[in-house]
């Protein structure tokens, strides 16, 4: 495992420089490899040790980095220390690498791979909740909240896998105007069985009729202000027919979160914290921070100089609350319930200013475990249409998907017989989604391409797919060859040493997401081991090859499959084993 060389390294500069090996851990990062190009294996940079205070930060940094160099003795496990341009090279023991990678994998306990890595015990683990997805409920699932649903999903896994206890919660938008619209829009254009027919459908529809209505008719309006009203006052029977929309449209994302590989512990909305919210208004009553402007509504000063020149507002003129009064309800309720050491939020960056604005206020409130709340910003997806046109429900969009692959798939002559073929090309389409998203920068915008995202070859997810697919089937036909004795220093090739390199990243590219929620590290991360496995596939033959350095090699295949699988699923992609 790459602790045991960046242990050893650690051990070797602690002695010369008499210091805890731990401080060196952090400061050694794995050489980014470059295909047919033999490099070290490890790099430590003098400026990041003149930053922690080890070196003296004047002086010639050339010269301190040779002395260095020259001061540290090659081992048994390092056998090539040199000097670059402010940095030192370590090169360790190519049979040492290959046993103490890929020893795991054969004794079945290649799953903790990378997670066990020292470079975790400086990250804080505790509990982490997420919320993620939230649509509006009686409304049908809209594409634009898929974003929300994987990168939460995705940042879900990433915290559970380092060790952290996860709540994976969806903050449903079920409270407001648009249920005083839609419940008196039932009671104008409702039917019970096209309710129970195609509930979300149905809703949809009447939402759409009853809002055209109210834009002209007066009496509309004043129905849906009462419909509200009598929510607001817990009437039965106006909150029959909500709890009614409520759990329709559960069930129904229920079947569309299945098909995402997504779950949620919680199902939490806004009607939850309704009570709660007039008690934080009192609050901030009592401690003088809520104020009213001119406009005769409930704000609180967020200025620096206290002379009201950003305010946030938090009660209309009429006493009602707002999103953000009910978001801090919220935040103190969970707070209270879970005991969390962290929050993150996952939505669009136009929510940006209302997150911070959320924190300043908890924290004006006295609470300093708001200082623990992250929102997680993405941005918009462009030109997501469907062969019908525009798209507006994400249900479409994985129909498309799964049609556009399986149509791949029978056109393609290297598909194999497969019992479902369905359900291969819905993981397949729903993994190439998650790859085109998570390859840049979550804040940026990017634009929908179906032909690019569902490409074979390139960095796409039916790649990494296709990938993971021949490696199992490499390992299937050659089952029961690898129980015999591994011998790593059958592992000559550059090919293969190649590839050990790249794997001694993954515990630092995981660090990476883990301190950035972002996962274009993994993703890009297991692009590359993909292109480097179909070098291998060419170059390192296991059928016809001798029987021990068959056996090495396929050592080699099984430990990366291994990773692939595990880096897909922290992505939240279904791996597949046929395709």
């Amino acid at each position: 495992m790459s602790c045991f060389f960046r242990r050893s390294i650690a051990a070797k500069l602690g002695r010369t420089l008499q210091q805890s090996e731990d401080v060196f851990i952090p400061a050694l990062t794995a050489v980014n490899v470059i295909k047919k190009q033999q490099a070290a294996d490890f790099r430590l940079s003098l400026y990041a040790l003149r930053i922690m205070g080890i070196l003296p930060s004047s002086g010639d940094i050339q010269l301190q980095t040779e002395t260095l160099a020259s001061q540290l003795k090659q081992d048994s496990v390092v056998e090539d220390i040199s000097a670059g341009s402010g940095v030192i090279n370590f090169k360790v023991n190519r049979r040492l690498l290959a046993e103490k990678l890929l020893e795991p994998f054969g004794k079945g306990g290649g799953d903790t791979f990378g997670l066990d890595s020292e470079l975790f015990n400086t990250l804080k683990r505790g509990t982490t909740l997420v919320e993620y997805s939230s649509p509006n409920i009686a409304k049908k699932f809209h594409a634009g909240h898929l974003r929300s649903t994987i990168i939460g999903n995705f940042i879900a896994n990433l915290k559970q896998s380092l060790g952290h206890d996860v709540i994976r919660m969806n903050y449903l938008g079920d409270w407001g105007m648009q249920f005083g619209l839609l419940g008196a829009g039932f009671g104008q254009f409702g039917c019970v069985e096209k309710l129970k027919e195609n509930p979300l459908q149905h809703l949809f529809e009447v939402y759409v009729r009853v809002n055209k209505e109210a834009e002209h008719k007066e009496d509309t309006k004043q129905a849906a202000r009462d419909f509200f009203r009598q929510l607001e006052q817990h009437e039965s029977q106006a909150m029959s027919l909500w709890q009614q929309f409520r759990e329709i449209t559960v069930r129904e994302y229920q079947h569309i979160y299945k098909r995402l590989g997504v779950h949620f512990d919680v199902y939490s909305g806004e009607s939850f914290h309704q009570d709660q919210a007039q008690e934080v208004v009192r609050l901030l009553q009592s401690r003088g921070l809520l104020k009213t402007s001119e406009k005769g509504t409930g704000v609180v000063d967020l200025s620096p100089d206290g002379d009201m020149s950003s305010v946030c507002t938090l009660l209309r003129s009429d006493g009602t609350t707002l999103y953000i009064t009910r978001d801090i309800a919220a935040a103190i309720d969970r707070k209270a319930k879970y005991c969390f050491d962290e929050m993150i939020y996952v939505t669009d960056k136009s929510q940006e200013h209302h997150f911070s604005q959320l924190f300043q206020i908890l924290l004006a409130m006295g609470h300093p475990w708001a200082g623990g709340c992250r929102h997680v910003p993405f941005g918009l997806v462009q030109g997501m249409k469907t062969r019908t046109g525009e798209v507006v429900f994400l249900e479409d969009v994985l129909d498309e998907a799964r049609a556009r692959m399986l149509h791949n798939m029978s056109q393609s002559n290297t598909t194999k017989e497969l019992e479902n073929p369905e359900d291969t090309a819905e993981k397949v389409g729903i993994g190439a989604l998650i790859v085109q998203d998570f390859k840049g920068p979550l804040l940026s915008d990017y634009k929908f391409d179906w032909d690019r995202i569902l490409q074979a070859q390139g960095d796409t997810g039916v790649f990494l797919q296709y990938t993971h697919a021949r490696l199992c089937s490499l390992i299937q036909r050659n089952e029961g060859m690898e129980a015999a004795t591994f011998q790593p220093s059958l592992l000559r090739e550059q090919t293969s040493t190649i590839i050990l390199q790249h794997l001694l990243r993954y515990d630092e590219v995981l660090y990476q997401s883990a301190q950035d929620l972002q996962p274009k590290h993994l993703v890009n991360f297991l692009l590359k081991l993909c292109h480097l496995i179909a070098s291998a596939h060419r170059e390192l033959p296991v059928k016809g090859s001798p029987q021990d350095v068959a056996q090495a090699r396929l050592r080699l295949f099984s430990g990366t499959r291994s990773v692939l699988a595990n880096g897909m699923r922290i992505l939240g992609i279904i791996p597949v084993n046929k395709m």
